[in-house]
């Protein structure tokens, strides 16, 4: 959850209507037994209580946690899963700045957690080369219970998790996958001027060029911007000419997509050499300004991340109405650009979250430890808190009783308790946007429209996989990366002095061909060939084994149905 890292999270905060499971103690029996029958019966050997194992467990520290409350270490939730699981666990706590740093140490030392939990496969996957992780596919079948079962119904689960060796070596879990990023456009504007909605990278152009110049806002005054190209709008016009990461599959081979950047730079070069964006850009990193801009009414167009569907109205319509009344504006598909139409970012449908120490002295009672935490009953109580205490069922729905109890108390601790939560396997119609945001239908219907808009699983995705499934390169060449990108990346955050960047800046003294030939001359002599090779090679053999864009869109579409059967239900 990082890549997290950027996410849409309504289905992360899905809840299912706790079971209350009452237990009776059974009557005394007041029978009057021989004693024959009574001695035959003590005579029968009882079952000796499995003897509970202490394991170590690592946990991210969110900084939520209230004095109160107590640490991520030991909390009220911790203290749960200890009372209420099958083994001691003792939970280290790592912050998100320190994970890869500590980690790192932990193994190297002989100090490793018997299981690692942590987001970023840049952590688990070099632990995999120096042979510090378990095997899990004797341990699963031998010890497992919950999660052999999740491997067996969700193939595709076992296909993340497993590595180039062809074993298991990551546990992790089924998100519901929503879109990650949008562009939100100004319809009124689109009206004043008499504009349609842009369906090609050259119709968005023209529609930008417009709000820049045409005065849109009707104040007489040149002083709106047609786009906003800080932060992830650089991102998303990137997607939109297939110029992410930056491998292209063509002719069946996988290469470096050169002219997908240089075409996206010419573009992202016309828009500000003509003065359709703020020429301030790079300096935006967090896109603050440009939000800024959007919400005063200055920017017509702009492409945010989603965390959840409200963010939509409380963090850009609300605002931008609170300025400009008059204002309306709505999601605006994926243009057509000269490679084609593209799906944008979409949650990670599986995402692989832990991994077992080789050096662990009790597998099993780890393996017991993933089975609780993977249980529906788990991530009920994680999810819901105490019946009574923090939410009350309510129409079949657990309903919050106190946001800030149970914000204090349940979710800012059990936020990143839940890494093996299947929210995809889980949702049901408590989940969605209907019920969970029934005091504001503006929420619902740009769920509605995000989804509509969006999942286009007839449109190929925008990228070769998540960015969490890419491969692993070997150190060397990670390192030929690295250093290439620091000169040549032309993404925000990257500054305006890297080779792509400098021919956005430069106007007419240097050009887009200038910066590919520079660009290629740069990667040629770093050995990035090399790169190239290797990357080539892992498609060629790999590609039927690597977790790729289909297999995204097989768990998104199957969701996709789920969702539309339980809409369905809900408005009879």
């Amino acid at each position: 959850m990082r890549n997290m890292k950027v996410k849409l999270a309504l289905a992360s905060t899905a809840v299912l209507a706790l079971t209350v499971i009452g237990c009776s103690k059974d009557d005394e029996s007041t029978s009057t037994a021989s004693p024959a029958a009574s001695s035959s019966v003590s005579s029968v050997p009882t079952k000796a209580p499995e003897v509970r194992k202490d394991i170590t467990v690592t946990a991210y520290d969110t900084g939520r946690v209230s004095q109160e409350e107590g640490t991520n270490e030991s909390n009220r939730w911790t203290k749960w899963i200890n009372e209420k699981g099958p083994e001691n666990v003792k939970f280290t706590a790592v912050s998100f700045a320190q994970i890869k740093e500590k980690t790192n140490v932990m193994f190297a030392s002989g100090s490793a957690p018997d299981l690692l939990m942590v987001f970023d496969p840049t952590i688990r996957n070099p632990l995999y080369e120096q042979k510090q992780l378990l095997p899990l596919d004797d341990l699963i079948a031998k010890s497992s219970t919950e999660y052999k079962k999740l491997l067996e119904q969700n193939p595709l689960l076992r296909k993340a998790g497993t590595k180039p060796d062809g074993k298991l070596y990551e546990v992790g879990h089924i998100q519901w996958v929503n879109p990650l990023r949008g562009v939100i456009i100004r319809t009124d504007w689109l009206k004043k001027l008499g504009l349609e909605m842009p369906k090609t990278t050259d119709d968005l152009y023209k529609v930008a060029k417009a709000f820049a110049e045409q005065d849109p806002d009707g104040n007489g005054k040149k002083d709106t911007f047609g786009i906003a190209l800080a932060g992830s709008m650089e991102y998303t016009i990137n997607q939109m000419f297939f110029a992410i990461k930056p491998w292209v599959v063509k002719e069946g081979k996988l290469t470096y997509s050169w002219e997908n950047i240089k075409v996206a730079t010419d573009f992202k070069k016309k828009l500000y050499s003509e003065g359709i964006v703020d020429k301030d850009f790079f300096n935006d990193k967090n896109m603050a300004k440009a939000k800024q801009d959007f919400i005063t009414g200055k920017v017509g167009i702009i492409s945010p991340n989603f965390n959840t569907p409200q963010d939509i109205v409380s963090q850009f319509l609300d605002p931008l109405q609170k300025n400009v009344p008059t204002a309306t504006m709505t999601l605006m598909p994926f243009p057509t650009s000269p490679f084609g139409r593209f799906t944008p970012s979409l949650e990670n449908p599986v995402q692989m979250t832990g991994a077992v120490a080789a050096s662990t002295k009790n597998a099993d009672a780890v393996m017991k430890y993933i089975d609780f935490m993977a249980k529906d009953s788990t991530a009920d109580v994680l999810d819901n808190g105490t019946e009574g205490v923090h939410t009350k069922t309510v129409d079949g729905c657990a309903q919050i009783i106190d946001a800030d109890k149970f914000k204090k108390e349940v979710s800012d601790i059990t936020v990143y308790m839940k890494m093996l939560t299947n929210t995809g396997l889980r949702f049901n119609k408590c989940s969605t946007a209907a019920v969970q945001y029934k005091s504001d239908p503006r929420v619902q219907d740009y769920y509605q429209l995000l989804r509509d808009t969006y999942l286009t699983f007839d449109l190929p995705y925008a990228e070769l996989t998540h960015s969490e499934h890419m491969p692993q390169l070997p150190k060397d060449l990670a390192t030929i990366v690295t250093n290439t990108d620091k000169q040549v990346n032309s993404m925000v955050g990257a500054g305006n002095g890297t080779v792509w960047a400098k021919s956005i800046v430069e106007g007419d003294k240097y050009s887009t061909e200038d910066a590919m030939k520079e660009a290629i001359s740069i990667w040629e002599k770093a050995d990035g060939k090399k790169v190239e090779e290797w990357m080539a090679n892992w498609y060629a053999t790999q590609k039927d084994n690597a977790f790729l864009a289909k297999d995204m869109y097989e768990i998104a579409k199957q969701q996709d149905q789920k969702y539309k059967q339980i809409m369905s239900e809900i408005k009879k």
